[in-house]
């Protein structure tokens, strides 16, 4: 059974990385994005930052793994309302919905892998960063903590 699991999900990254070289779609971006917390504290997270639909779409799908320290910045043009989901998402993640300031506006915490259950931003947001589940609480970040990123002025 987990080898016909583990052929499925190849063939579907080989579909989405063969889609992918069909529409020319660019790179993943990197960067380095900070947290500073409430109680000063900062944190610091390399960062995939994705601004495309299509790159949007896959997202953090399919991996086995991530760095403690790393994560995926979807950034919008404009702040707008969403909604994520851990369809094919392999691993627990923390989601934080960051408003047009580059404050943290909501977390979801350890959203549950592999849930098509949607988690919403709770009001516009210009960006979402998915870490590892758990971060959050392990680093104390919390809703109203201010996000460095050259996108928010920091």
């Amino acid at each position: 059974m987990m080898s016909l699991i583990l052929r499925r999900m190849a063939a579907a990254i080989a579909v989405l990385l063969a889609l992918g070289a069909a529409t020319g779609a660019s790179a993943v971006e990197q960067g380095t994005l900070d947290i500073v917390t409430a109680e000063g504290v900062m944190h610091r997270f390399e960062v995939e930052v994705v601004r495309t639909p299509q790159d949007m779409a896959v997202g953090l799908m399919f991996r086995q793994e991530m760095a403690a320290d790393a994560g995926m910045l979807f950034v919008y043009a404009q702040p707008r309302e969403t909604s994520f989901w851990m369809k094919n998402t392999l691993l627990p993640l923390d989601m934080l919905f960051i408003d047009a300031d580059g404050l943290v506006h909501h977390i979801a915490e350890r959203t549950v892998p592999l849930s098509t259950t949607p988690v919403p931003s709770r009001g516009p947001v210009r960006a979402v960063l998915e870490v590892n589940g758990g971060t959050c609480e392990r680093l104390g970040i919390a809703p109203g903590d201010r996000v460095i990123w050259p996108e928010f002025g920091g």
